[in-house]
């Protein structure tokens, strides 16, 4: 598969203004699959109205991002009471697509894991130490999480989080969770270990952790993107009882990591 963007040169004696249109198409193309990768799944109509283009143009476009395997059509994902009607289809990127938007070191580190692992011993041992290396590389992380909602308002410390997540590459937004639902919904588009995190959960356990401690609150992880879905999801319930340091290590540990549906 092409990278996302990567040049195709012209037919030779092909007409400038013909040249010309390729990049553009090519340009365009690369808007719609980052304004997937930048929101999740997504309509035919959330991505015109994003991009300001055409319903007929983003059809065109998807569909040579779906020859391509860059992205794939599937069911929009219901959270909470279903309306009435088939669900609207949207588009996801695959595995490729989110390959071509830089995840070249998955293999070292997933071989760096299973070092890991095995060097403790292997068992029970060896996914402690996978779980002590997964909790201590997301505190790293988490120093500049913490500054950017320490300094926040209260209401609006789940939004300063996802900001210093999408400055480290997460593309990472905040909004109402849907009804009946009472809080906050923490939406990751992008991932950088997805790929390792399907060998190793612990990854995103430690992370679930981590937005527990950071917001002083229990948190539940609804879906990632390493076992499936389009986005990873943390919902922030409303008025939730408050953790500490000793207890926030089970805050969350009932989905962690996993996608309850």
């Amino acid at each position: 598969m092409k990278n996302v963007g990567e040049a195709q040169e012209a037919p030779i004696g092909a007409p400038q203004e013909f040249a010309t249109g390729e990049r553009s198409e090519r340009s365009t193309r690369n808007r719609v699959a980052r304004s997937i990768l930048d929101h999740g799944p997504s309509t035919v109509a959330d991505l015109a109205g994003r991009l300001g283009l055409t319903q007929a143009a983003v059809r065109r476009h998807l569909d040579a991002l779906v020859a391509d395997d860059v992205v794939q059509p599937r069911e929009q994902r219901v959270y909470g009471a279903r309306t009435r009607g088939r669900p609207a289809k949207v588009f996801a990127l695959t595995d490729c697509g989110r390959d071509a938007f830089d995840q070249s070191y998955d293999k070292l580190a997933a071989e760096a894991l299973r070092w890991i692992r095995q060097s403790a011993g292997g068992g029970a041992a060896g996914d402690e130490a996978v779980v002590a290396f997964a909790r201590a590389r997301i505190a790293a992380q988490a120093v500049a999480y913490r500054a950017a909602v320490d300094a926040a308002p209260p209401a609006e410390r789940t939004q300063a989080l996802a900001k210093a997540l999408s400055a480290d590459g997460y593309a990472a937004t905040a909004r109402s969770a849907p009804l009946p639902q009472q809080g906050e919904q923490l939406c990751q588009h992008h991932c950088p270990v997805a790929h390792v995190a399907e060998q190793f959960p612990q990854l995103c356990e430690a992370e679930t952790e981590i937005f527990s401690q950071l917001l002083g609150t229990h948190v539940q992880r609804l879906a990632t993107i390493a076992h499936g879905d389009g986005v990873c999801t943390t919902f922030i319930p409303k008025n939730a009882p408050k953790t500490t340091p000793e207890n926030h290590h089970n805050a969350s540990a009932s989905t962690a990591g996993r996608n309850p549906a």
